[in-house]
């Protein structure tokens, strides 16, 4: 993880580019993960950790109705972060993280493991549905930041 966010950081800042994130699951992970690298502060601007429905809805002003008909974990609500976000930090990429690390609280239509990780930069936005199997609360953890990192990679 280290070596993937040691070139996120330094791509950012060779290409004078900034980030955000607005992480759920992760819990802060993606933007320690980046923190953690020297001349972060160039290219990270703001992290924002909106566990709760309450957050997303306050903070990032996601729809309640959003969440009520989708969701917390959903592609709508991923991508209402991701657009909020970037209206909110101004940076040129902005990262929005929401799903279920578990190992409680999957249910057969959204099971643990269950991520969406959005991005913006300028007008293009992906949102990408992720399932990570088998995997313990942290490792899915890990496995979202190495997952969102690559994505930003692929935008930069």
């Amino acid at each position: 993880m280290i070596k993937i966010s040691y070139k996120v950081v330094k791509l950012l800042s060779k290409k004078r580019l900034n980030i955000s994130f607005a992480e759920s699951c992760t819990g802060g992970l993606l933007a320690s993960t980046i923190t953690s690298i020297s001349g972060s502060s160039k290219v990270f601007t703001i992290g924002l950790v909106t566990y709760s429905n309450q957050a997303k809805i306050k903070l990032l002003k996601v729809p309640k109705k959003i969440i009520l008909k989708h969701g917390a974990v959903s592609y709508e609500t991923c991508l209402s972060m991701v657009k909020n976000l970037n209206k909110i930090s101004k940076t040129n990429i902005a990262v929005s993280i929401t799903g279920i690390a578990g190992p409680n609280g999957g249910s057969k239509k959204k099971p643990v493991g269950l991520v969406y990780i959005g991005i913006k930069k300028a007008n293009k936005i992906i949102v990408k549905k992720n399932i990570f199997k088998n995997k313990s609360r942290g490792s899915i953890q890990k496995s979202t930041v190495n997952q969102a990192l690559k994505m930003i990679l692929d935008v930069i």
